[in-house]
Order: structure tokens, then C-alpha cells, then sequence
């Protein structure tokens, strides 16, 4: 907790950077036309974010401990938008590229440093490419805050998980182990048989047996959006998120509870009475949350009050 609050006083001190575009006009008139005519819907597929994870702590909302992730949209920008021609195999489809956290030009390679400088942005620690749909394409160079998500959404959070080295099968598996007496010996955490006769005479692949735990890519479905501080550009995620502190994160839309229980509601005619897309959100900022947008909102935003962020059109 401490390093958390460590982490968030280093934010309120830095300094904010400017946004600058040198993208075609061609290119950034295009995606301003279809962002200033786009309305959210269910369909809709909207860029995530790339944040970092400071770590964990507590929030105190009417009585009630709530814990909560903290995410740091750290210079989050569009580094360019992509439009793919249908194939044989693919159909049609649009994407975005996002870049995370500055970084010395230096030590950049000549191919990123490239893209970075005809988007007019800063070299990038991170690059990650998002899909979109067509009504969600964003103009290079724009600056993504923490309002591109709504407090009381749910999201869905991708990351590397913290690597735990190689070990055994009863930390890795959750194997019971061999008996602690009565003849055995030496291999009390072993995981016992791994085969079986000479047919089929070898270990089918898949068997859970010892190695190395940990390092790989888990996705953490529907996770609420608790509170936005638009000021520091950080996101408090209710409950625990993947990855080590510092590490990048993947933060979208959910798939279940955000589009398929929106579609839900449109089929039955849920929320058309006061506008709601789901229950307690009048919409999404659409394409994106930028920064400009974050300027005409409280400081702070949080699930379950008075404050609802309406979508921008």
C-alpha cells in the first residue's frame, strides 16, 4: 500500500506533456469525421488501453473495504490506425495502435522510431495493436485518459502473471503428495507414476508434472471499474489484476458484461425508457477518452454515485 501511495505522489508531480499530431490530414481528417458521427452500440468494438500496474490497496465506500488495482495510463497514445482489406481468409477490418510509457529515442530502433515520428509522438517502452470496429477508429497522436472507461463498466484484464521459478507439483498442481511415513522415503512432494506399462511405453503430453510456474499470459474477465482519477490518469479495478507491479497491462471492454449483456438489454428493450445502455450507464465515450474530455469532468469518479459519465457524440 505504501509503495501505491508512493507511486501516486510521483504522478501528482510530474509534469503533463503536451499533445502534438503530424499525421497526414487526410488521415486524421477521416477519423475526426468518424468519431464526431459515431454512437456507441453493442456492436461496437472500442481500442482498449495499455496501463501499468502500481500495485495494490484499499478504497472505503460508505463503510464498506473495497480493494482495489491500481492502473496508471502512463502517456497512453495512438500511434496509427489501420485499415486491412478483406482476404480469402479474414474479412474486412480496422485496428488501432496504442503506445505506453515514454522512452529515450536512443534507445529506440530506427523501424518504431519511424511510426513514432509520423504520428508526431513520443518513442514508446511499449507497443500493443488493438481491433476495432470502423465506428472506433482513432486519429494518430491522440492522448487516451482514464475517462475512456466508465466508472461501474466491467473490463477485461490481460497480463503476463508473476514467475514463480520452477517448482514442485504440490505448489504448481496442488498435488496431495506421497505419504509422510510407512515406507517412503525421500520422495514425500513427488508427484508419483507419470506412466504406464511398455504400451504405450512413454508420457502422454499434458501431464501435469514439475517445471516452471508462472510467466504466462492470463486474462481476467469482468472485473468492475470502481473509480477514475482523471487528473493522474489512473484507474482503480476492483479485486485483483494479473501481473507484477510495474508490469503492462491490457485493459478492454468486457466481452460478456459489457457488448453481450448490452445486446441482452437492446433485444428486450431494457433502459430504452431513460437511455441506458446497461443498468446505471448512459453510454460510452465514443471513439475514445481523451484527454480533452477529461478536462470537463470532476477529479475523481466513482461507481455507485451521482456522478454518471455520459457518452460524448
Amino acid at each position: 500500500m505504501h509503495s501505491v501511495t508512493a507511486a501516486l505522489r510521483s504522478l501528482s508531480l510530474a509534469g503533463r506533456r503536451s499533445l502534438s499530431t503530424s499525421a497526414p490530414r487526410w488521415e486524421q481528417a477521416a477519423a475526426e469525421a468518424v468519431a464526431s458521427t459515431s454512437t456507441w452500440t453493442p456492436q461496437t468494438q472500442r481500442t482498449g488501453v495499455l496501463a501499468r500496474k502500481l500495485g495494490m490497496t484499499a478504497l472505503w465506500q460508505e463503510g464498506i473495504r473495497v480493494p482495489v488495482t491500481v492502473l496508471h495510463l502512463d502517456d497512453v497514445q495512438v500511434v496509427s490506425s489501420n485499415a486491412y482489406p478483406a482476404t480469402s481468409t479474414t474479412p474486412a477490418h480496422h485496428s488501432v495502435v496504442l503506445g505506453c510509457s515514454p522512452r529515450k529515442a536512443k534507445t529506440t530502433n530506427n523501424s518504431l522510431l519511424g511510426q513514432f515520428r509520423k504520428a508526431g509522438v513520443e518513442p514508446k517502452m511499449r507497443v500493443v495493436e488493438f481491433p476495432v470496429t470502423s465506428d472506433a477508429v482513432v486519429p494518430p497522436g491522440t492522448t487516451i485518459s482514464a475517462a475512456h472507461f466508465v466508472p461501474g463498466q466491467h473490463v477485461d484484464v490481460q497480463a503476463a502473471s508473476i514467475g514463480k521459478g520452477f517448482q514442485g507439483v504440490m505448489k504448481r498442481h496442488n498435488f496431495r503428495g506421497l505419504r509422510a511415513t510407512h515406507g517412503t522415503s525421500i520422495s514425500h512432494r513427488s508427484h508419483g507414476s507419470t506412466g504406464q506399462h511398455q504400451d504405450p511405453g512413454r508420457v502422454f503430453p499434458g501431464k501435469k508434472m514439475a517445471g516452471r510456474m508462472g510467466g504466462k499470459l492470463v486474462t481476467t474477465q469482468n472485473l468492475l471499474v470502481h473509480r477514475i482519477d482523471t487528473l493522474h490518469n489512473v484507474i482503480y479495478i476492483k479485486g485483483a489484476v494479473p501481473g507484477a507491479p510495474g508490469s503492462f497491462v491490457r485493459v478492454v471492454d468486457a466481452i460478456k458484461k459489457v457488448g453481450w449483456k448490452a445486446g441482452a438489454r437492446e433485444k428486450r428493450g431494457l433502459g430504452l425508457e431513460n437511455g441506458e445502455v446497461l443498468e446505471g450507464i448512459k453510454g460510452f465515450p465514443m471513439p475514445v477518452g481523451d484527454v480533452e474530455l477529461a478536462k470537463g469532468l470532476p477529479r475523481e469518479i466513482e461507481a455507485g454515485r451521482k456522478v454518471v459519465v455520459k457518452a460524448s457524440k
